[in-house]
């Protein structure tokens, strides 16, 4: 697909910077020029990608996060198992790593696509290990909090990213990415305010619980997006997007062993029985309900990473605030839900500041084709010069 950069962007920004490379005979000139129809069509592939991976982002986080509450509402209350199925889908993407294995890849940088054995396991259990625990606290974090504020809380992930992108991995907050927190944040923040985010029947004692384990989840998945994006740059250098889905694979594998270990060593396990027995919407309803959790989160990992792999990790955490606002709109037809003039707002600055973030990126992508251009020029004039000098060196 490409390399991952030192400031891992790979989009159209990197092309155009190795296509800006001079050292091009002068005789080459219109090669050169025959190269342009491959380089926008680069282009327009590495956008259709980012959009299939804000789909992916969007729509299976809305999905999951529905079907989560769904559960919890008909009868499900175990919180071991409603963390299982946010890892244990990881099966579904194992015909992925044979699909793209068939990619051809050049074969110098095949040669140097070499990563220590050790470090790679190091890596995948520490991803593994955090995904597990982080599940856990989303998990508890969505049974005792009302959804808006569960979303709310989720928000603050924005913050944590900026704050971890910006050591981490020299993250440039710019005017208009700071423009794009702020209007994210504020448009999840306004769903407190909703007239039906008061109707949750928790005590205050599991309402602090869940606020301060949705807090921690939402820090502890920017941390994790952050070293992810590091892990890309420093140790999964010039990887392929088979990297980037076994990277999922791993991590998920990883994290489902942890979880299952402490689905049974709680003890929740016997209770599931009953559970399914006593769930509203039926047996079957029971288990599908968890399979397509499990599905939409795959989907929703595919495109986080992805976008990891082409963007960032802000920007892949930007797309996910995107659809913050959409599960309480969704709610409105799926749980009858009342809608109001604050969600409306929230949805539209929701919007509003993703537009902002990618008019930032739009701008980037002009100046880098402008450097391309000038680099151009200049190797131009540099190959025109050689030209004339050749006729009286031969002489």
């Amino acid at each position: 697909m490409g390399k991952v950069d030192e400031e891992c962007i790979t989009g159209p920004s990197s092309i155009m910077a190795q296509e800006a490379k001079p050292a091009v005979p002068s005789e080459n000139t219109s090669a050169r020029k025959n190269v342009q129809p491959g380089f926008s069509l680069k282009r327009y592939s590495w956008w259709i990608q980012m959009i299939v991976y804000s789909i992916f982002v969007l729509s299976g986080q809305s999905v999951a996060t529905l079907l989560g509450r769904l559960y919890y509402e008909k009868g499900g209350n175990s919180k071991w198992m409603a963390t299982l199925v946010q890892t244990i889908g990881f099966p579904v993407l194992v015909p992925f790593i044979f699909l793209v294995s068939n990619q051809k890849q050049p074969a110098e940088e095949t040669n140097r696509r070499k990563y220590s054995p050790v470090l790679l396991v190091s890596l995948f259990i520490f991803l593994g290990v955090f995904l597990a625990a982080d599940c856990m606290l989303y998990s508890i974090g969505l049974l005792y909090l009302p959804v808006s504020t569960y979303t709310l809380v989720c928000a603050s992930q924005l913050g944590f990213n900026a704050f971890f992108s910006y050591f981490l991995n020299a993250q440039k907050l710019t005017p208009f990415i700071i423009n794009s927190l702020i209007l994210l944040t504020i448009s999840s923040v306004l769903l407190v305010f909703s007239p039906d985010s008061s109707d949750s029947s928790s005590t205050k004692g599991k309402y602090a619980i869940g606020f301060i384990c949705t807090l921690g989840a939402s820090a502890g998945y920017a941390l994790m997006l952050s070293v992810t994006q590091l892990a890309f740059r420093k140790v999964l250098r010039n990887s392929s997007i088979r990297m980037v889905v076994k990277l999922i694979i791993y991590q998920s594998a990883i994290a489902t062993v942890v979880i299952l270990i402490g689905l049974f060593a709680s003890g929740e396990w016997k209770s599931l029985t009953k559970e399914m027995q006593n769930f509203k919407l039926g047996n079957l309803s029971y288990l599908m309900t968890l399979v397509w959790i499990s599905v939409s989160w795959q989907i929703f990992n595919v495109g986080a990473v992805g976008l990891i792999y082409k963007i960032s990790s802000l920007f892949s955490n930007v797309i996910s605030a995107l659809g913050l606002p959409i599960v309480p709109v969704l709610s409105v037809f799926i749980f009858n839900d009342k809608m109001n003039g604050v969600k409306v707002v929230s949805m539209v600055l929701a919007i509003w500041g993703f537009v902002s973030y990618i008019y930032q990126h739009y701008i980037d992508d002009l100046e880098i084709k402008a450097k391309a251009e000038n680099a151009n020029k200049v190797s131009d004039e540099r190959n025109g010069n050689q030209v004339s000098e050749i006729p009286l060196m031969e002489r």
